[in-house]
């Protein structure tokens, strides 16, 4: 008899049918955890696995006791065997070929993580808390340490975690599908954080995807890699009490609120041109934003995106903060850093679309799963991206987990939402034809109005110190209103308006302002229907539109001096205040991601002076409550001054309870007015506590002396050229 007939003896016949074993070998068993891992075969226990490379294995329980020895039952890597246990548990292999020895603890023989309570919930769209349920979690899990994966794909034949550890490998670790939810998971023992990984999706006609990052990963590879990195769910040590609890407990209304909005990767940038990391972004911003006195420093989406000219607006990993800056950890440690200087830090949060990266959740399943299938209503023709299927209630349920996420584990204070005006309207950038109609033939997207109010109510509701803002650029009712009054629930709103006309005054030659005086007093007339912010945001800068400093009428002289008094109407202007990096020293380039702040105009006299002067506005918007108290409310704000056009002269009385009244004076024209004739509230003594003429600020030094007298209802003032006084009622 030859030595391959003694074998084939010697060998027990397979435990496994012919077809599982070619199934599993080709990827394209429907369940693998019916074949592999540990079964129960007569009244014994059998094991089988599947192990490239492998020629030989042996079984051992976790505390290291051989069980039993497998067979090759086909020579890509497919063994079973019976085991001498006597009840179902996790098991690990020794394997061998010629070259190698190694261990591989058996994915297949762990139960499932999640729960049925987990699936109903998930079904329901009703959990709030999914990022600690899917994605990749480092856990322990009957006796081994590992991570959990696990990810929503309703709709795919296959879903396997491939990475490093398995040689990306889609037929080794494919997934439990959980069939009442369309969740897939799998638990890969010995394997930790750092590790990259992404899913192989087969798609429902068979197709295989390009491997799609995780949704919910907590961390990703640095751009222009998109892989998901395994990490721990954010737990840093925070030290920021008092600070959260000051907020929970405040009206954010009625608290002076100043926002630096920052793009991370160019505010400052190190000398080789890289990205400073969070760690040294906390070292030189904090600082800078509260010697500035900025309340609130506003970052441009931080979370993971492909293409740094988006400047974070299509993400393509919600949950991660962007690896340019290093790892999450960091940015928990700017945040908390932040909150012990007393400084609050808001995202821009992107819900209203995303892109349509390969790598990324279009088509995420082979199916239009977190979009709509129909371009008419999944894809914006502004941006070329996808639209969010806000009906979908696992969709919504990803959304509004994602807000509860930065609110819970960054500790973030505020959220301000991109492009609401795009999720309201159904029509928003598209011709007729080109829109589907709501259910009662409207253009409100109904779907995501519901979105809105559950996301507001769910964080309001959950994180009471933490604020959400609208970037919403129509008349649309009562943005800002509660939830339950009927409104979409969001704490304020971007004063779009205010930012235009303006912006608009202030770019006419002086000689021309008399004729358009409506662009300042009309905002008035809704300033205090919503709370309101008022933006000079990022939008302003680019696109060919300049800078601020750019924007402003005039020779050199006018266009500081124009800008001065800009910036001192706005923060005498009912409203909280939101201010791009480098317009505070009047960056003359228009911005660009691509590079830093021109940060060396600080050494020029001009520039520094109206840094000089933003700063002494914050800190008094913030030291004088009539400036900031009633910022929402219309019984802290009256004219004084509104017809005025021939001199484009502007003036108006702040006020607040029980502290003295701020009077707002803006004369819009390069003439000195001397002796002019100002109606006051209040008979004494008025001090003047900012002057943007002033020799310290780069003006002509034309002013009152410091303080003006009120007799009979009048004061005559001197008027400085293109300036905007403040003056506070002191006795």
């Amino acid at each position: 008899m030859t030595a391959r007939g003694r074998n084939a003896e010697r060998t027990p016949p397979s435990l496994t049918g012919t077809s599982d074993v070619e199934a599993v070998v080709a990827g394209r068993h429907g369940d693998p955890f019916s074949v592999l891992g540990v079964h129960q075969a007569d009244n014994a226990f059998v094991a089988r696995c599947f192990i490239p490379h492998a020629q030989e294995v042996t079984a051992f329980n976790l505390s290291g006791e051989e069980i039993g020895r497998l067979c090759m039952r086909h020579e890509a890597g497919f063994f079973d065997g019976k085991l001498t246990i006597g009840d179902r548990q996790p098991l690990k292999y020794r394997v061998r070929n010629p070259q190698a020895e190694w261990w591989v603890t058996d994915a297949y023989s762990f139960g499932p993580v999640l729960g049925p309570l987990d699936d109903y919930f998930i079904a329901e769209g009703t959990h709030l808390r999914l990022f600690d349920k899917l994605g990749a979690h480092l856990i322990d899990h009957e006796g081994a340490s590992g991570v959990h994966f696990s990810v929503w794909a309703p709709n795919a034949r296959r879903v396997s975690v491939v990475g490093d550890f398995n040689e990306w490998d889609g037929r080794r670790h494919v997934m439990r599908k959980r069939v009442d939810t369309g969740v897939w998971e799998v638990f890969v023992p010995d394997i930790d954080a750092g590790r990259i990984y992404k899913y192989e999706i087969v798609g429902p006609d068979g197709v295989t995807l390009p491997l799609k990052a995780d949704p919910f990963a907590f961390r990703a590879e640095l751009r222009p890699a998109t892989g998901s990195v395994t990490d721990f769910a954010p737990s840093h040590d925070w030290g920021d009490a008092a600070h959260r609890a000051f907020w929970r407990s405040a009206d954010h209304r009625r608290q002076p609120i100043s926002i630096y909005e920052v793009h991370a990767g160019s505010w400052q940038r190190r000398e080789d041109g890289s990205f400073l990391s969070w760690d040294e972004m906390a070292e030189r911003l904090i600082p800078y934003a509260i010697d500035m006195g900025f309340t609130h420093i506003e970052f441009l989406p931080i979370t993971e995106h492909p293409y740094d000219p988006s400047w974070g607006y299509q993400t393509t990993g919600l949950y991660a903060p962007s690896a340019r800056f290093g790892e999450p950890e960091g940015f928990a440690r700017f945040v908390d850093g932040a909150h012990r200087a007393g400084l609050g830090v808001i995202l821009d949060w992107v819900p209203a679309h995303f892109p349509t990266d390969a790598h990324g959740l279009s088509r995420f399943d082979g199916t239009a799963l977190y979009e709509h299938a129909d371009p008419r209503k999944g894809f914006h023709p502004d941006w070329h991206t996808a639209i969010y299927n806000f009906g979908r209630r696992e969709v919504m349920a990803y959304l509004v987990n994602n807000a509860l996420f930065w609110a819970e584990k960054y500790h973030l204070d505020g959220l301000r939402v991109d492009a609401v005006a795009s999720m309201l309207y159904l029509d928003y950038s598209r011709k007729p034809g080109e829109w589907l109609p709501n259910e009662y033939g409207g253009r409100e997207n109904l779907d995501a109005v519901n979105f809105l109010r559950a996301m507001n109510a769910a964080v309001y509701g959950t994180h009471p110190g933490v604020m959400t803002i609208a970037e919403e650029s129509t008349s649309w009712p009562k943005v800002s209103q509660p939830v339950h009054e009927g409104g979409l629930g969001f704490g304020f709103k971007w004063n779009m308006g205010f930012m235009h006309d303006t912006l608009r005054y202030m770019a006419r030659e002086p000689a021309h302002r008399k004729h358009h005086h409506e662009d300042i007093t009309f905002g008035l007339l809704y300033a205090f229907s919503e709370n309101f912010v008022l933006p000079l945001s990022h939008d302003e800068v680019v696109h060919g539109k300049g800078a601020l400093l750019t924007k402003m009428s005039g020779d050199e002289w006018q266009k500081f001096a124009s800008l001065r008094a800009y910036f001192a109407f706005m923060w005498g202007y009912p409203g909280k205040k939101l201010l791009f990096m480098g317009q505070e020293f009047a960056q003359r380039r228009e911005w660009s991601e691509a590079r830093a702040l021109d940060w060396d105009l600080l050494g020029h006299t001009a520039h520094a002076s109206v840094c000089s002067l933003v700063r002494d506005l914050n800190m008094t918007y913030r030291d004088k409550p009539a400036l900031h108290a009633r910022d929402c409310e219309p019984e802290g704000f009256r004219w004084l001054v509104t017809e005025d056009a021939e001199h484009s002269v502007f003036a108006w009385l702040r006020m607040a309870s029980d502290c003295p009244p701020v009077a707002v004076v803006s004369n819009f024209t390069p003439a000195v007015m001397e002796g002019y004739s100002l109606p006051m509230p209040r008979d004494g003594t008025w001090r003047e506590i900012i002057n943007t003429d002033a020799t310290v600020y780069g003006g002509t030094g034309r002013g009152n002396g410091g303080r003006v007298q009120v007799t009979g209802g009048r004061a005559l003032v001197t008027l400085p050229p293109l300036a905007t006084i403040m003056l506070e009622y002191e006795s």
